[in-house]
């Protein structure tokens, strides 16, 4: 099991790997836990994500879907709204099936 410290730490390596991501790009919530060495920890990259306060945070969590090329919203409709608005905002564009090419869009897809 993980300590506080641990998780904290975990966020903080996830922060700094998405502050990086460009305007205009996306990454996998899995190309970000792989580029930490914990390619099984996609999930926690989510959970570490989804504490920010969508608002006011100046790290661009929003330019981080799934490996579909789709916005997970978990039920939140109002976070998932919001993020397409803003990859929107960037230029990035969805299909008729609400997904991003990650070929055009994608940041270092592994």
């Amino acid at each position: 099991m993980k300590t506080k410290t641990q998780e904290f730490s975990f966020y903080k390596e996830v922060y700094k790997i998405v502050s990086k991501i460009p305007k205009g790009r996306v990454t996998t919530y899995g190309n970000i836990a792989f580029i930490l060495g914990k390619p099984r920890a996609a999930r926690a990259v989510g959970y570490a994500l989804n504490v920010l306060k969508k608002e006011e945070t100046e790290i661009p969590w929003q330019r981080v879907i799934n490996s579909q090329g789709m916005i997970s919203f978990k039920g939140d409709i109002f976070r998932a709204n919001l993020q397409r608005k803003l990859l929107e905002q960037e230029g990035i564009h969805f299909d008729k099936n609400d997904k991003i090419d990650l070929k055009k869009y994608g940041w270092l897809n592994l």
